[in-house]
C-alpha cells in the first residue's frame, strides 16, 4: 500500500497582498482577519478604553487600504501596518485632548532591579500601563513595546528627545513602584 501525501498550500502573503492592492474585497477580509487581532492589540496599548482602540484599528484598516499600493513589498506588511495603527492611535489621542508631558527635569539613569515577578499576567500589565499618565504611557509604550528610539518618538510626538527620555525614565519608575506594590499585595513579600 502507497502512503499518499497529501499537499497543503501555504498561505502566500503576497499573493493576497497583490490582490488587495487591486482592490479585491476578499483579499483585503483575508488580511483584516489575520491581522486585525495583533493591531487592536497595538491600538490597545495607547488607548485605554477597548471601543476606542477597535475605532482606532478600523480607521487603520480603512487606511491601511487606501493606501496599500504604496507598500512596496520590500519589508514587512505586519509592520507597515503597524506603523499605520501607531500613528492613528497618536492622533486620536491628539483630537480627544492636548497629551500633556511632565517637563520637570529627572535623572535618566534608571535603576533596574532584578526581581522577577513571574505571576503577574498579562492583563495586570496593561492595566498597570493603562494606570501611567498619558505622556508616560504614549513613549513607554513606544519605546519598550514598539521599539521606536528617542530621536522618532521626539518628532512623532513634537517633543524634544529630552521629554521623550524624561517621560521613560518616570514611566519605568513609576511602573516598578505599582509592580512591587502589586507583588507585596498579590504575593505578601517585599
Amino acid at each position: 500500500m502507497k502512503a499518499i501525501l497529501k499537499v497543503i498550500q501555504l498561505y502566500n502573503n503576497t499573493n493576497i497582498i497583490g490582490k488587495a492592492k487591486k482592490n479585491n474585497r476578499e483579499a483585503q477580509h483575508v488580511l483584516y482577519e489575520e491581522y486585525s487581532p495583533k493591531m487592536l492589540s497595538v491600538c490597545r496599548y495607547y488607548i485605554k478604553d477597548i471601543q476606542h482602540a477597535e475605532e482606532v484599528m478600523l480607521n487603520g484598516f480603512f487606511k491601511a487600504f487606501t493606501n496599500i499600493k504604496q507598500f512596496e513589498d520590500k519589508g514587512s506588511f505586519e509592520g507597515w501596518l503597524r506603523k499605520i495603527m501607531v500613528r492613528e492611535s497618536i492622533s486620536f489621542l491628539r483630537q480627544q485632548k492636548k497629551i500633556e508631558f511632565s517637563l520637570e527635569d529627572t535623572n535618566y539613569a534608571v535603576e533596574y532591579q532584578n526581581d522577577i515577578y513571574d505571576k503577574i499576567n498579562v492583563a495586570e500589565i496593561q492595566e498597570l500601563i493603562d494606570t501611567l499618565p498619558e505622556g508616560y504611557r504614549l513613549v513607554f509604550v513606544m519605546y519598550a513595546i514598539e521599539g521606536y528610539k528617542h530621536h522618532e518618538i521626539a518628532k512623532m510626538l513634537e517633543i524634544s528627545e529630552g521629554t521623550s527620555k524624561s517621560q521613560l525614565s518616570k514611566a519605568r519608575k513609576l511602573l516598578q513602584k505599582k509592580l512591587k506594590e502589586l507583588n507585596n499585595k498579590n504575593y505578601g513579600t517585599s
